[in-house]
């Protein structure tokens, strides 16, 4: 009879993603999956080779909001019924929580029933969900080294944030420096990508034209800043790509001499996995600051910069892009500083510490 696992995570991709690439591990293993997540996640879902996909009711709580504290503490008690029951019914063998409150009903449903239970958490810091059951988790798995806000009691093991089979297989060998075309990547995230689809263009419009000349530009943008980033590239003469989603987003980073990005788990990771030179510029309403401590998990090791939202005009980026991209041997002493901290084997290390903990 196969071992069955049930998945908690939030409705964002940077909750899903390894979400997907644990299932997807696990499904190779011939393990029954369920998925639980709330209305925003099951938008992430279609890639996720789960057998059931649950919807419970979640909400977020913040203590400067009592009415809404109040209604999502309701919602929360109510998700909690709901996964409950969910488990009783399918009886997992273990439950894995992502994080975000839509794993809320499931961690509290699966500590209530005793089962064996890991916590994922992607970011440097431990997340508001994750920290309610940390310390009575089996395990709690951290995808970056110096876990902060996370309890003593908790039982905390450092294996990388998975990454999805599509990504896996994109990864280059190796790191060329570039001698004629330069790859520009830039990806903004969810919740990030307008500031860096007003602000990149505009930077690379004040690049010498002999550095335009030779940039090819991949931006995801905003739908509402689109057009004119279209524009913005038309006039300064480089080749450029922008769109608002890419779902071959893997095959861009595989061919990226340069990345400019958001400094959440996923990106970090995958910018380490690929072995790439980044400009990292931390979203600065994140939770905790976390994706600043993310980001300088790769810059103290020389593998990027940082440029806090406050430094973030045209001028300071155009000023780190042409001396980066013209420094051939930081290009590639950075790539090689990433690459160190890519973790290629985080999906096989949660999947062989899932299987551990039944046993």
């Amino acid at each position: 009879m196969a071992a069955k696992i049930l998945l908690a995570a939030g409705g964002t991709g940077g909750h899903m993603f390894p979400a997907q690439a644990l299932a997807e591990s696990l499904k190779s293993e011939g393990w029954d999956i369920a998925l639980m997540t709330d209305a925003r996640g099951l938008k992430h879902c279609d890639r996720i080779p789960a057998d059931s996909i649950v919807e419970v009711d979640a909400a977020s709580i913040s203590p400067r909001k009592p009415l809404q504290a109040i209604k999502g503490a309701l919602k929360l008690a109510k998700g909690v019924r709901q996964a409950k029951t969910f488990i009783k019914n399918w009886q997992p063998d273990i439950v894995v929580g992502f994080g975000g409150y839509p794993a809320f009903p499931a961690m509290r449903a699966a500590q209530s029933a005793g089962l064996p239970t890991i916590l994922h958490e992607q970011n440097a810091v431990l997340g508001r969900v994750n920290r309610v059951f940390a310390a009575k988790a089996t395990h709690v798995v951290s995808g970056f080294e110096g876990l902060e806000k996370v309890s003593s009691k908790a039982n905390v093991t450092c294996l990388g944030n998975p990454m999805r089979a599509q990504v896996m297989e994109a990864v280059p060998e190796d790191y060329k420096a570039p001698t004629d075309a330069i790859n520009l990547l830039i990806v903004g995230g969810s919740l990030g990508a307008r500031i860096l689809s007003q602000v990149l263009p505009k930077a690379i419009a004040l690049l010498p034209a002999q550095m335009r000349e030779k940039l090819n530009v991949v931006q995801q943008t905003t739908q509402g800043e689109l057009a004119a980033a279209r524009e913005t590239y038309e006039n300064t003469g480089v080749t450029f790509l922008c769109e608002t989603f890419f779902s071959d987003i893997e095959i861009h980073l595989s061919t990226a001499h340069f990345i400019v990005a958001r400094a959440g788990a996923s990106s970090v990771s995958e910018i380490a996995l690929m072995g790439k030179p980044s400009l990292l510029i931390p979203l600065a309403i994140a939770m905790d600051d976390h994706q600043t401590l993310n980001a300088k998990s790769l810059e103290r090791h020389g593998a990027a910069d940082i440029l806090p939202e406050s430094e973030f005009t045209p001028e300071s980026v155009a000023n780190i892009l042409e001396d980066r991209l013209n420094d051939s041997s930081w290009l590639s002493s950075a790539a090689t500083a990433a690459r160190s901290l890519g973790r290629p084997n985080a999906a096989h290390d949660l999947t062989q510490l899932v299987i551990r903990t039944i046993r």
